[in-house]
């Protein structure tokens, strides 16, 4: 009986010692060293589950601005937890209709958090597809952000806004809802 416990002390012993070792995941491209380290949760590859609002909106070629402005708020791991969580997703056209040189200033390093404030205005906690925002029009309520900002839903006819963005599209994901809009959610 006291060899299992032996094999067993020597198991852990040397799972906690490879755990402490911190390996090096950096690598040189062009002269440059890039850290390949994994982004927490967000660099998971799995082939086989439910896509999560991340990889939905990775895979999408009219989200592209948004993905790319995601990576450089460093926020990937917010848009991949468990949720329920709701995004409305500024599709390309949204971006390109703010001023010139605006998508590319707030990408710029020193303009991160102003850029992470701006992209959590589009996520609300829970699940809000269309049906749930017209149910919201019709009680007369706001929709709470993840900023801690309370963001207006109307209808114009058959069309529900967010702060005055239009959806144009819903997309059901594993951990949420996409709701695509056609303008970039900015503070009023």
């Amino acid at each position: 009986m006291k060899t299992p416990l032996k094999f067993l002390a020597f198991g852990l012993i040397t799972l906690a010692v490879a755990s402490c070792s911190t390996p090096t995941n950096k690598t040189e491209e062009a002269g440059a060293v890039v850290d390949a380290t994994p982004k927490g949760q967000a660099s998971v590859v799995d082939d086989e589950s439910a896509k999560n609002i991340l990889q939905v909106a990775a895979s999408s070629p009219d989200h592209t601005t948004l993905v790319a402005a995601v990576t450089a708020a460093q926020i990937e791991h917010v848009l991949v937890n468990a949720g329920p969580l709701t995004v409305f997703a500024p599709n390309n056209a949204a971006f390109e209709k703010l001023p010139s040189g605006t998508v590319e200033n707030l990408l710029k390093p020193e303009n991160k958090a102003q850029l992470a404030t701006i992209l959590t205005r589009h996520a609300a906690p829970g699940s809000y597809d269309v049906e749930a925002l017209k149910k919201m029009v019709a009680k007369g309520r706001t929709l709470y952000m993840a900023t801690g900002d309370y963001l207006e839903v109307t209808m114009d006819g058959d069309d529900v806004l967010i702060n005055g963005c239009k959806i144009i599209g819903t997309i059901n994901t594993s951990n949420g809802i996409i709701n695509v809009v056609d303008q970039v959610i900015l503070p009023k």
